[in-house]
């Protein structure tokens, strides 16, 4: 067994998520605006997910990729009206409001499953993973255990991330004024509706 396949799960899952998509611009807003464990809830959520995709990549699950590859179109098209509509929200939440009814719960459990939602409408990354496994020698030329060892490593790695930004945030939890926040809002509204015209562009 490879023992540096947990490492390199690991680090393809920090720089997978590194980006920031809607997702990190959410878990910033929380953090600043009902701080860090709320925030970070909604970076464990994103790492489930990328977990998920890396799983179906590293597993060769060929079923599940003709299914997605075959609804692209439509997965592009919900996850753009979803991400419009939260963006559209975001920019006009006040500091003491949550933007979207994807996040209204008052549960942990709440803001946690509402991300997986958002998390999921972007599937097509799957196929990222697919190529950097590809890239790598890792996945399917494995075994069963360093497979789940690699997923692993993913879901370590995303959530790093996640946690780190979340981390960063906290530094400035409470010490935004209201006019201050109005602006988070503005600009996290913007970055988020943008991320849904690219997907929902992609569907058209």
């Amino acid at each position: 067994m490879d023992a540096t396949v947990p490492l390199k799960g690991l680090i393809i899952g920090f720089a997978m998520a590194v980006p920031i998509g809607p997702l990190g611009v959410l878990c910033i807003r929380k953090t600043l605006t009902e701080g860090r464990g709320r925030g970070m809830v909604i970076g464990l959520g994103a790492a489930t997910v990328d977990a998920l995709y890396s799983a179906i990549a590293a597993f060769g699950l060929t079923v599940v990729l003709d299914v997605i590859e075959g609804q692209a179109f439509w997965v592009r098209l919900v996850g753009g009206v979803l991400l419009l509509v939260l963006g559209i929200r975001t920019l006009k939440a006040k500091r003491t409001t949550d933007p979207s009814q994807f996040f209204e719960s008052r549960g942990l459990w709440g803001i946690y499953l509402s991300s997986l939602v958002l998390a999921l409408t972007n599937p097509l990354s799957i196929f990222a993973f697919i190529a950097v496994f590809a890239m790598l020698g890792l996945g399917q030329e494995h075994g069963v255990a360093e497979a789940i060892l690699l997923v692993l490593g993913v879901f370590v790695g995303s959530n790093l991330w996640f946690q780190s930004l979340g981390t960063v945030a906290t530094l400035f939890y409470g010490k935004i004024t209201a006019g201050g926040m109005r602006w988070v809002s503005r600009v996290a509204g913007i970055l988020i509706i943008v991320s849904g015209i690219v997907l929902f562009a992609g569907a058209i």
